[in-house]
């Protein structure tokens, strides 16, 4: 419609000035209308053209692109769960204003029943209050600095408060043992003068006492009881040796540590044998013991000398080849002797017995060097195998403790207690950077040398205690003794994972470390039991070869000589050690 008036009220027939006028009101061009009926139009005398301001009265409307900004968002939104662009985050609200809400409404609100101001509260303050609350009825007016609490400062029972004076239920008021009546006997809590639940039933005109001189004699006898036991617990058992050859040295001046050369093979070579063979019958029987034999060790490197630790508190050192003679007995602890460690050369050795001391021995001399004791009884005891370290050696302890000494100080010089029962063994491994621990905590557990942390802990629920483990002669495996009547073997390396094809099944061990030792080519495995039987794995495919009766009770240790490639040394509980070959 605008467009025709505006065709309408245009004088003259200048096309610039129609052009003109169609840009400035960007109406869109209209044909033309019929000449004849705009004649009443024109003007009837020729003059200045005129031309009419445009009038556009249709009214603005807005196009509905210019007014959506996108979706609406709530002021009181906190987060938005899209890119919203600016136009739209600060768009005008729309909608009029709620006449009905309050003040109380409008109100910012973080929880159902209003606005909770951010505030620190101990918790201990907030149990303390709300229990004292529940049971007495008053607690501290939170509104009121607690530095200038008064009786007005409460809330709740304001009258029992000052009658408690503000006591809450963690302080001490008035005891409740002084309400309750004074039994015959005494109170349970009063334990020095308690004298059990029936004795206000007891007559004691029934009671029968020592007369005076009968207690006074009673008294001493218990004095020297305590004091002997005091005593023997404290004072060491006192070290001394015997020797039982003729001469200690032979013409040369050579000791008996001296590696024979004469014994047909040679025991200086670090070679172990190419072929092993299965033993077949007993050529040597070394008695001297008389209680049950605890452990044995074969000389280091050679194997020529073998030492035995037993029940009856001695140790004692054998020939194994020649005239296979008890060289020299050590004696110098109270109790049975646990375990026994030879330091890399020979020379000494360590002792572990249960009157809870360790001793230094001079395998040469017999001298007790020194001792060393934590109060605690150790249950295995080893040596570094460094060079650089032959002066440490660490014991596994009944206090759940690995305790590490100096023997040049004779300090513990480190611990490592992270086990939950008692250490049973300790078995270098990894080039002896590293060394794994068994325990009655039914675990296994890998520590860096020094480190009282270790860096792996091996616990299944089937596993079982494993008081017995031996590194294998390439040092890539640990067998261990499970108390299921199974030699578990484990990686010694890297991951010390179980290897699940490694199973030694077929005979009965449970509740004896029995130890378990492998031939020196890596063919068998070999281990004693309860029974008292010599068991005889193949290594490769776990079948139990051959069984041997050995001993009359448990045959606790076998050993297979290092340099022999049939030669196993047993020892059992009948206080025998067996030659077999």
């Amino acid at each position: 419609m605008s467009a025709t008036i505006a065709s309408l009220v245009s004088y003259g027939s200048d096309s610039d000035s129609e052009n003109e006028s169609e840009s400035n009101t960007g109406v869109a061009k209209v044909e033309p209308v019929d000449p004849d009926a705009m004649v009443h139009l024109k003007p009837l005398k020729s003059g200045p053209t005129m031309s009419l301001a445009v009038l556009n009265s249709a009214p603005e409307v807005a196009v509905k692109e210019s007014v959506e900004t996108g979706t609406h968002l709530d002021p009181a939104l906190k987060e938005v769960s899209f890119n919203p662009t600016y136009e739209t985050m600060f768009a005008p609200e729309f909608g009029p204003v709620n006449p009905f809400k309050s003040q109380q409404m409008a109100a910012p609100r973080n929880m159902l029943s209003g606005y909770a101001e951010p505030a620190h509260l101990n918790d201990f303050m907030f149990e303390q209050q709300r229990r004292t609350f529940s049971t007495y009825g008053y607690a501290l007016d939170p509104s009121v600095d607690t530095h200038q609490v008064t009786t007005s400062g409460y809330i709740g029972a304001v009258d029992e408060a000052e009658k408690n004076k503000g006591l809450t239920v963690f302080e001490s008021g008035h005891k409740k043992s002084e309400k309750r009546k004074k039994i015959k006997g005494g109170d349970a809590e009063e334990i020095d003068n308690f004298l059990g639940p029936w004795a206000k039933y007891i007559d004691e005109k029934d009671v029968a006492k020592p007369s005076e001189d009968e207690q006074k004699e009673l008294d001493e006898i218990t004095a020297k009881r305590q004091k002997k036991g005091r005593n023997e617990e404290e004072a060491p058992g006192e070290e001394k040796t015997i020797l039982h050859v003729k001469d200690m040295y032979d013409y040369q001046g050579r000791s008996y540590l001296h590696v024979p050369q004469d014994v047909g093979i040679n025991l200086r070579s670090a070679e172990a044998p190419d072929k092993c063979y299965l033993p077949k019958k007993q050529i040597h029987v070394w008695g001297g013991h008389t209680k049950g034999v605890s452990a044995i060790r074969l000389f280091p490197s050679s194997g020529h000398l073998l030492l035995s630790s037993s029940m009856d508190c001695k140790i004692k050192l054998w020939e194994v080849y020649g005239e296979r003679r008890c060289i020299r007995t050590f004696i110098g602890h109270s109790k049975a002797v646990r375990d026994i460690c030879y330091n890399n050369t020979g020379t000494q050795f360590l002792s572990a017995a249960y009157d809870r001391y360790l001793k230094l021995w001079d395998s040469e001399t017999g001298q007790c060097i020194s001792r060393f004791t934590n109060r605690k009884v150790p249950y295995c005891v080893k040596f570094n195998p460094d060079e650089d370290k032959q002066n440490l050696f660490v014991a596994g302890m009944s206090d759940k403790k690995i305790v590490q000494w100096d023997i040049r100080t004779g300090e513990v010089v480190q611990e490592y207690d992270r086990h939950l029962g008692a250490v049973n063994t300790i078995t270098f491994v990894d080039e002896n950077r590293r060394f794994v621990s068994t325990s009655d905590d039914k675990s296994l557990r890998v520590w860096e040398w020094d480190i009282p942390v270790d860096f792996k802990y091996i616990a299944e629920p089937s596993m079982h205690s494993m008081p017995a483990v031996t590194l294998s002669p390439n040092g890539k495996w640990l067998a261990c003794q499970s108390m299921d009547n199974q030699i578990l073997i484990f990686g010694a390396q890297n991951r010390f994972r179980l290897n699940k094809k490694k199973v030694f099944k077929g005979h009965m061990v449970a509740g004896y470390a029995c130890q378990v030792d492998f031939s020196p080519d890596m063919s068998y495995v070999v281990s004693g039991d309860a029974d008292g039987k010599l068991n005889i794995w193949d290594w490769k495919t776990t079948k139990l070869y051959h069984r041997i009766k050995a001993h009359d009770k448990v045959c606790i240790s076998a050993l297979w000589h290092p340099h022999e490639t049939s030669k196993v040394i047993t020892c059992g509980w009948d206080g025998q050690i067996k030659l077999w070959d």
